[in-house]
């Protein structure tokens, strides 16, 4: 049995490379920062040894490998030490390639928005036909007890991010991965901090597209102008199209009360228009690896949705807080509408914490009072690393929007507002702060109160 130490082990993929890794008979240690749910908890669950600490931890040094974190950078004093003590290192996409990937259908989700929605439901339907597939999602689906699990050959199902591999191997990290079935689900610019436009990240998904065998199938949005354009560029594999712009088995259709996938009825188990998407890509992939529509359609009603993806969290008074991971301005405008559709009463009030790269930069700062004008009411953290004008940005909403210096101000600014009724949808890709229950904390206290 070989020994794994993980730099960085508290990010969403490297917790799955850790729970596979021990799964798989390795000896796992590990070592981060801080780390927050759900994957604080994945690896609490797993049993897997870490540490909080900057430096190297001892457990390196008796290491066979060391998987480094995309999230280390060259001045990291754990990877300078690598460097120093000549340490044998790789990344978890290669990690995963040799030791997981290489022996099994590997079903690959990506895009800009819905990957870890669409990888879950591709998983449950993999699962709901009895095929046991292995998974690494970036996310706790409620259909399982892990982000991350072995599963039974052949299928394998793996969220496909875009985002760099580490700090010495600049490619996207679904280059690694191989996939015989991949989705793409829509593609946007995001990840300002390292690509330079739209176009750079359309090169790396033709990256990908070059990567699939022949014989493999690629389901992809029709409706997506981005998507048309990287293909464009070169597509040697079965295209399985679907959208509201796609003809035959995979055009979709908004009908009442269930939407439409070529001749079949389906219900989205989740709201919005793009989770009628993420169902309707997630049916044709399961579909590509023999589980016939008559099959995964009725495992719909089954789906158990995902941790943070609109998921309610509590509620207080008649007032109801959602969490979601919307960081991006389509993310959350589609998270506003999904809401806004499930609305019988009360008013939607959105909560803010502009924390990927991507958004401290303000790139989308033109973008995102459009997205949030669904909302009645939005508040904004505003912390010293926006390097932009805020309140520019936001005066479209005029009176609606607020913000505050502090996550504690911005309780008690929100706690004030709400009333019975009210939907709180609480949105940021981080943990900011514990909000979720401090705020059905001070709900719960004003409710006594009152």
């Amino acid at each position: 049995m070989s020994h794994v130490h993980i730099l960085g082990i508290g990010g969403t993929f490297m917790a799955g490379v850790a729970v596979l890794a021990q799964a798989a008979g390795h000896r796992v240690s590990g070592q981060d920062g801080p780390l927050y749910p759900p994957m604080s908890e994945v690896l609490a669950d797993a049993g897997i040894a870490l540490s909080t600490t900057d430096d190297l931890s001892p457990e390196a040094d008796q290491a066979d490998s060391i998987i480094i974190g995309n999230a280390l950078s060259r001045g990291h004093p754990a990877v300078e030490a690598v460097l120093e003590r000549r340490l044998r290192y790789t990344s978890g996409p290669a990690w995963l390639a040799e030791h997981v990937l290489k022996d099994r259908w590997v079903i690959a989700i990506a895009g800009t928005h819905g990957k870890t929605t669409t990888a879950s439901l591709v998983a449950w339907l993999l699962e709901a036909a009895g095929l046991e597939p292995g998974f690494l999602i970036g996310g706790q689906p409620g259909n399982f007890q892990s982000s991350a699990r072995l599963g039974k050959p052949p299928f394998f199902v793996i969220e496909a991010d875009e985002y760099d591999t580490a700090f010495f191997d600049k490619r996207s990290k679904f280059i690694h991965f191989h996939p015989d079935t991949l989705v793409l689900n829509n593609l946007e610019f995001d990840h300002a901090d390292i690509f330079t436009d739209l176009a750079a990240i359309e090169q790396q998904f033709q990256h990908l597209i070059r990567t699939v065998p022949g014989n493999g199938g690629i389901v992809v949005n029709a409706d997506d102008l981005a998507l048309t354009r990287v293909l464009e560029q070169g597509c040697w594999s079965r295209l399985i199209p679907f959208g509201l712009q796609a003809d035959g088995p995979g055009a979709l259709t908004p009908a009442t009360p269930h939407w439409q996938l070529g001749d079949t009825p389906f219900t989205p188990p989740l709201p919005g228009v793009h989770n009628a998407k993420n169902t309707a890509a997630a049916i044709l992939a399961v579909r590509d690896a023999g589980v016939p529509l008559a099959a995964s359609v009725p495992a719909l009603s089954d789906f158990a949705g995902i941790r943070r993806r609109l998921e309610r969290v509590g509620g207080s008074n008649g007032i109801s807080v959602f969490d979601d991971f919307a960081h991006h301005p389509t993310a959350i405008a589609a998270t506003l509408a999904a809401l806004g559709e499930k609305a019988k009463r009360g008013r939607l009030i959105a909560v803010l914490e502009p924390r990927s790269n991507t958004m401290r930069a303000g790139v989308h700062a033109a973008t995102l009072a459009p997205a949030l004008q669904a909302a009645d009411r939005v508040y904004m953290l505003v912390t010293p690393h926006l390097d932009w004008d805020v309140s520019a940005a936001l005066a479209p909403l005029g009176a609606r929007a607020n913000t505050a210096t502090t996550v504690t101000d911005l309780i008690a600014a929100i706690s004030d507002w709400a009333r019975p009724g009210d939907r709180i949808v609480v949105m940021s890709n981080g943990a900011f702060e514990g909000i979720h229950g401090r705020l059905l904390d001070a709900l719960a206290k004003r409710e006594h109160s009152d």
